[in-house]
């Protein structure tokens, strides 16, 4: 009788564990989500420095959050740290390489340094998942267009193949 009551419990435990292991890898806590929304309502009022809490916060509920890292990006382009942009567009990008909205945004981030040649790497990357013309695409472009003549930061550079 003890045995089967083992038996049961642990069926019980692994069915659990396979249903979490089976969980959709794109669901992000709920909690991780509410700061996020919070952050995206607090730079909408510009409230820069509330936004970029509510996104770490995010992050430390939930470090896959990606929108929460494109959250952080936005946060400092609207502080003009184009710099720390592309950073936190790369990690939301480590998560999901295919996002439109990180790639425009660190596409324009690059863009606003200087960074033509790696902002169009950008370009070229969009226009490849649209497979037509994009918002995204349109958006990226035009910034380019309009980008100043700026020497290119070193971690900006293209990286050269070796030979």
């Amino acid at each position: 009788m003890r045995f089967g009551l083992v038996v049961v419990a642990v069926g019980g435990l692994l069915a659990s564990a396979a249903a979490v292991l089976a969980a959709p890898v794109e669901t992000i806590l709920p909690a991780s989500q509410q700061r996020v929304d919070a952050g995206f309502a607090a730079l909408a009022k510009g409230l820069t420095a509330v936004a970029v809490d509510e996104f770490e916060t995010a992050l430390a509920v939930d470090p896959r959050n990606r929108q929460a890292y494109i959250g952080l990006a936005r946060a400092a382009r609207a502080q003009s740290l184009p710099g720390k942009a592309v950073k936190y567009y790369r990690e939301a990008l480590q998560l999901e390489p295919n996002d439109l909205d990180a790639l425009q945004g660190q596409g324009e981030a690059l863009a606003t340094r200087g960074a033509k040649v790696a902002a169009q790497a950008n370009l070229e990357r969009i226009r490849q998942l649209c497979k037509a013309d994009c918002a995204a695409a349109k958006s990226l472009a035009l910034a380019i267009a309009q980008a100043p003549a700026q020497a290119v930061a070193a971690s900006d550079a293209p990286i050269a193949a070796k030979n």
